[in-house]
């Protein structure tokens, strides 16, 4: 049965409250800076690597292994941000560092029906709000 709009909005507070615990010891894997720019928006303070603009998934995760933190790779849930992921995981796994993509998931399965990037999930929360109130 799908969510309604109000049990999506719970479950995203949920997920954003977990980005945010996992802040101290966790580097965001981010495609871009709109990417950042909308975690920024939803009032996430966070440690972020853009991926595409540091120098690609090798660099991101010798970066990762530099801040000796953790990674949350939260690419988009589309076919380049699958194999980016896929790519990012191979890296980060190469150099026994310990990420996350359990969080990539859980967004994608209660915001793919209306958005495919992390740069919408603020304009996708703020119209959930809306529709709630």
């Amino acid at each position: 049965m799908p969510l309604n709009d109000d049990e999506r909005l719970r479950r995203l507070d949920e997920i954003l409250d977990r980005i945010q615990s996992m802040s101290s010891d966790h580097v965001i894997l981010v495609e871009g800076k709109n990417d950042r720019r909308s975690l920024l928006d939803l009032n996430l303070s966070l440690d972020t690597i853009e991926v595409q603009r540091d120098g690609g998934p090798l660099r991101a995760a010798e970066m990762v292994y530099e801040s000796g933190k953790k990674a949350i790779i939260l690419t988009d849930w589309d076919d380049r941000g699958d194999r980016l992921a896929k790519d990012l995981s191979e890296q980060l796994s190469a150099l026994c560092i310990s990420y996350d993509m359990n969080i990539r998931k859980d967004l994608r399965d209660i915001c793919i029906k209306d958005i495919k990037d992390v740069e919408s999930l603020h304009s996708l929360y703020v119209r959930l709000e809306r529709n709630v109130l």
